[in-house]
């Protein structure tokens, strides 16, 4: 229920005098303006998209947002992520994010949630937000924040980018609208769509995206404009084409229809594609494979990251076989060594790992925290 006008904040001199050009709006007024300054938004990801989000949101009035990263800023951030500067480079997102926040406007309260998003916690962070904004480029939470989005009528803004295009929408079933399984009821196979890391993207698009999410989220808060509730918007930045397309409410939808079989939040890692460490995968840390490395040990070190990432920077005497070769080039994995497998923070490995012992490869090792993890115990290769 929408908050009577008597029940919301009043807006102190200094704020008047900041957000003057919103007041200035035809039908926007103080009305909105104090709605903005009511509502409690959580954020998922304060990276390319959360960037954006963030900087808009609290520059725009809104109240209170809590932002979810358990990230730390890396050089690769800073060609997208302008939440973020050189000087916070090991810093925590959170942190970062919410000491920038409070420079742009000082009346926003920031909750810094230095974490991942998770079942564990995912009830707790969506409660009493009256917007969810997923900021995040993997599937796992993208399912999960919509599941949490739905049981709580909380509209859910949804954002992707991928090298040159982008997608936003609005999925809100309480309001008449599909929710994020409608569009997607089953997750692509691993390996078939990159992520960022993987697949690259243009530093402006997240710019972009973020911002149209930060857009609808301000609508949705207002009542002002008609969300993008039922309807995905696809830019493509290289010919500046948009296009809408219309989305339908799935009247099987195993979350929002009349009969769900989910009713309580998952991690959905395993789901996604996204393997959890299982006791046939074998793992090492980097302080255990610098060992072996020192010690001449006979292994066979793959790097499943993409070319970019290993002219960055890589360990000496590994292999470059990106995630979506290994299948094609498995014929130059040697079968009568131990096969260790690294990428950036140890997904794209694990996902390597599983595929080489489902495809008769036995001696299988992935490393923990991959590339990330070397850097911040042995620093450069």
């Amino acid at each position: 229920m929408e908050p009577m006008l008597s029940d919301l904040p009043t807006l102190s001199d200094a704020e008047v005098r900041r957000y003057a050009r919103h007041l200035n709006i035809p039908g926007f007024g103080p009305e909105a303006q104090r709605k903005l300054k009511a509502a409690r938004v959580l954020v998922i990801g304060a990276g390319g998209l959360g960037s954006p989000v963030c900087l808009y949101l609290a520059a725009a009035g809104v109240g209170y947002l809590r932002l979810v990263d358990a990230d730390k800023v890396e050089l690769s951030n800073l060609q997208r992520q302008v939440l973020h500067g050189e000087s916070d480079i090991g810093r925590a997102k959170t942190e970062s994010a919410a000491a920038r926040l409070q420079e742009i406007n000082p009346h926003v309260r920031v909750e810094q949630v230095p974490d991942v998003f998770s079942a564990s916690n995912a009830m707790s962070l969506a409660d009493g937000c009256d917007v969810i904004i997923d900021g995040t480029d993997n599937f796992p939470t993208r399912y999960l924040s919509n599941d949490v989005a739905v049981w709580n009528r909380i509209p859910n803004v949804y954002g992707s980018i991928l090298r040159f295009d982008g997608q936003v929408s609005v999925f809100a079933p309480h309001l008449d609208g599909p929710c994020y399984r409608c569009m997607a009821p089953i997750p692509p196979k691993p390996g078939l769509v990159p992520t960022c890391a993987e697949g690259g993207v243009l530093g402006v698009l997240p710019g972009i995206v973020g911002s149209m999410q930060a857009l609808e989220a301000i609508k949705l808060i207002t009542g002002l404009g008609a969300p993008l509730i039922g309807r995905l918007l696809h830019v493509d930045t290289l010919a500046m084409a948009f296009r809408t397309f219309k989305l339908k409410r799935d009247p099987d939808c195993v979350v929002c229809g009349p009969n769900p079989s989910i009713t309580e939040p998952i991690d959905y890692d395993g789901f996604c594609g996204v393997p959890k460490h299982s006791p046939s995968m074998n793992t090492l840390n980097v302080v255990e494979l610098k060992k072996l490395r020192d010690a001449k040990d006979e292994h066979f070190l793959i790097d499943v990251r993409q070319p970019d990432e290993w002219q960055a920077c890589n360990l000496p005497g590994a292999v470059l076989i990106p995630l979506a070769e290994v299948p094609e080039r498995a014929h130059e994995i040697p079968q009568d060594k131990r096969i260790i497998v690294h990428c950036k923070a140890g997904g794209r490995s694990a996902r390597a790992c599983t595929w080489l012992l489902e495809n008769g490869f036995s001696d299988v090792w992935n490393v923990e925290g991959g590339m990330d993890a070397w850097l911040q115990t042995h620093g450069q290769p």
